[in-house]
């Protein structure tokens, strides 16, 4: 099984280098860590006194490493959960903050463990995903990367600036779909033209 620190290391070398997309709502991001991550957390790499851009242009693979395990594992505790979900959640964590457990939440409440779909992992979330990682153990981690992969489709469905984290100019499969994908059995891919109809009335 892969440690907290491999996943931690994945997430960086995914998310890459140092961008600023002005259809990001995080700001510039450097390996996945945005500029509000910085500024809410208060994490100053130059020392200057200000938290700005030029310190998410400071941060190592190793840096952004241990705040994705601090504060994106630890902190919520993650490793509570059954552990064939922990790495999607996780990788879900860092891209989308509390989004993670709403997910698992509402996955929870179809799979008739009700739980309050709060956004925080308390012992009633924690319990219910045990009692369904072990009701349905051969694809409990595959209904919640589906599961990661229809809430990525419903935000570009809802907000037309994010398609292109969705779909490709040439109309594949976008980052966010196949990083969904990652963690979910090749068998419950969608193919292209599957992609490609479930996309279709975005024009």
């Amino acid at each position: 099984m892969k440690s907290v620190k491999d996943i931690a290391r994945e997430i960086v070398a995914r998310e890459g280098g140092y961008v600023n997309d002005p259809d990001d709502p995080g700001g510039a991001t450097k390996y996945g860590v945005t500029l509000a991550t910085l500024q809410r957390l208060g994490i100053d790499m130059t020392g200057d006194g200000r938290v700005t851009g030029a310190d998410v242009r400071a941060l190592s693979p190793d840096q952004a490493e241990d705040i994705f395990i601090r504060h994106y594992f630890d902190a919520p505790r993650l490793g509570e959960l059954p552990a064939p979900i922990q790495a999607s959640v996780f990788d879900m964590y860092v891209n989308a903050g509390a989004q993670a457990i709403r997910i698992l939440q509402r996955l929870l409440n179809q799979m008739g463990q009700p739980v309050a779909v709060d956004g925080v992992l308390g012992p009633q979330t924690t319990t219910a995903a045990h009692a369904a990682a072990a009701a349905a153990p051969d694809h409990f981690a595959d209904a919640y990367g589906i599961a990661r992969r229809n809430y990525y489709y419903a935000l570009a469905d809802a907000r037309p600036a994010s398609r292109k984290y969705a779909r490709t100019r040439q109309g594949d499969k976008g980052g966010w779909i196949r990083r969904a994908e990652e963690f979910i059995a090749p068998r419950f891919h969608l193919t292209p033209a599957e992609h490609k109809e479930r996309t279709a009335s975005w024009g």
